[in-house]
């Protein structure tokens, strides 16, 4: 059973130094944040372990510096300015108000530890970016160990990150006796473990998106178990040439073709695909049309048509009860001639909640397609902060950052 931080005694925290590994793994345009949620949803274990007099340290990774140089426990040559953590630790304190909110310029050595030891209890301290040190990644044995000697308490909150058998997430718990899991990750296993083991029928999975790839193994565990497959995204136009349409220049997933196929042939009576199409020769081409059947050659599909979404709506919104699982928009919804069909299943899923289904969206595309829609957290079950580690963990795949809270 996964041990969270609510389920040692206050004592174990108080005036003691505490490294949690969060995912501040933001977007920044000019050192500004766009989406917070991650950052957000750490708020409760951050007020929870500060509140016990815990002096926190956060740790997390941004983005995806590259090396430059092969280096020992050394920054990368030199850290990009682009990738750092200092604005992330800005709007951190502008959310955490009773807290004193500081930044370290490194994640190591003497500057961070001088750092720490002026700390006092309640203070939080965000370490800059993991990945400036090519260790992290690396999983370094050293570098594990110089990260575990800044504190005497692991608790990892960054669901999104525990796939990966990194440093932060798996090399440095081990030196530590105790290790729990925060709120957040606490959360979502309980609510994805519902989807993977025991989903509350009936069981509708919604999946749009590009990469089929990522997909396979979660549709591989879940399908059995669901009612009806819909799918949308870039991810149909392989499905429907699976199924014998013609699909003119939309992307086509060939190495995948083999396995959606034999889905087809397996799952017919649960797999429902689009029947019409926004289409358009170039996504910045201002002739679009509404077509229904095949695509034409030379026109790409790029958004579910209103059939389908009418179709696929009608469909959530009829249920009063069970659960509905969604990963990846249904178009490319970030330009507005293709964004109708994912705002309306966005609608359709807070509709959906409020007569009484468990709705779970995954994937960071699609919370920022709620976003668009108009649509809250508030009105859905859950929302993942994992992209990758939800389709790992709905897979039954192993999951580090996890399994290494719950071994002795």
């Amino acid at each position: 059973m996964l041990q969270t931080v609510s389920d040692l005694n206050d004592l174990r925290y108080y005036g003691k130094k505490v490294l949690m590994r969060v995912d501040f793994n933001v977007t920044l345009n000019d050192g500004i944040i766009g989406e917070d949620y991650r950052i957000r949803m750490t708020i409760p274990t951050i007020e929870y372990l500060t509140k016990r007099g815990a002096k926190l340290i956060l740790m997390s990774h941004l983005g995806r510096p590259r090396p430059t140089t092969i280096t020992t426990t050394a920054y990368l040559s030199p850290p990009d300015g682009n990738y750092s953590l200092a604005p992330v630790a800005k709007r951190l304190s502008e959310i955490v108000l009773v807290n004193k909110v500081t930044f370290a310029t490194d994640c190591i050595g003497s500057a961070v530890q001088k750092e720490i030891d002026d700390m006092h209890m309640g203070d939080v301290l965000l370490l800059e970016n993991l990945r400036f040190h090519r260790e992290e990644e690396e999983n370094d044995s050293e570098f594990c160990k110089q990260l575990a000697s800044l504190a005497d308490v692991y608790v990892n909150d960054a669901f999104s990150t525990s796939h990966r058998k990194h440093a932060s997430t798996y090399g440095t718990p081990k030196f530590f006796d105790t290790r729990v899991a925060g709120l957040n990750l606490k959360k979502e296993v309980e609510y994805l473990s519902m989807i993977k083991d025991k989903p509350k029928k009936p069981f509708t999975l919604l999946i749009g998106g590009v990469k089929i790839k990522d997909k396979i193994g979660a549709l591989e565990n879940l399908l059995p178990k669901a009612d009806s497959l819909l799918v949308g995204g870039a991810t149909a136009y392989t499905f429907l040439k699976a199924n014998g349409l013609r699909t003119g220049n939309s992307p086509i997933d060939d190495e995948h073709l083999p396995w959606v196929t034999n889905a087809l042939s397996k799952y017919r009576d649960k797999i429902i695909l689009p029947t019409d199409h926004i289409v358009s020769p170039a996504q910045d081409s201002p002739s679009v049309s509404l077509i229904k059947g095949d695509i034409p050659d030379g026109m790409i599909g790029f958004d579910i048509g209103v059939e389908t979404s009418q179709q696929y709506s009608n469909g959530i919104a009829a249920k009063r009860s069970g659960t509905i699982f969604w990963n990846g928009p249904m178009g490319l919804f970030e330009i507005k001639h293709f964004a109708n069909g994912t705002i309306d299943i966005a609608k359709t899923m807070a509709l959906a909640y409020w007569r009484g289904s468990k709705t779970l969206i995954g994937g960071g595309d699609t919370l920022e397609a709620m976003k668009r829609a108009g649509v809250s957290e508030g009105e859905v079950s859950h929302v993942s902060t994992g992209g990758g580690a939800t389709l790992r963990f709905l897979a039954g795949d192993e999951m580090p950052g996890i399994d290494i809270l719950q071994k002795e």
